[in-house]
């Protein structure tokens, strides 16, 4: 069963970057998102952190933000988990 956090991502992604409905549903670990994704530009993570932080209810400091942690949806999953756990 996926958590709240997984759910919520995947809602996230596809309201910000206007995917497919069902195409976040179907994303792994090791999905690519930055690089991977033409939705996902650099005008779009802008968009996304925004999100993220009003929805999860968290806050995203500069330098927590790296091309890493938005490589793949597993790391950005990862990221937004460590954030909800700490708030």
């Amino acid at each position: 069963m996926q958590d709240d956090t997984d759910l919520l991502l995947r809602r996230i992604l596809t309201d910000v970057l206007g995917l497919k409905q069902g195409q976040a549903e179907t994303f792994q670990a090791d999905t690519g998102l930055f690089g991977h994704l033409p939705e996902l530009d650099s005008m779009a993570v802008a968009g996304l952190l925004t999100e993220l932080e009003d929805r999860l209810d968290i806050i995203i400091e500069d330098d927590e933000i790296d091309g890493e942690m938005l490589e793949t949806f597993g790391g950005l999953l990862d990221f937004a988990k460590a954030k909800r756990t700490a708030a």
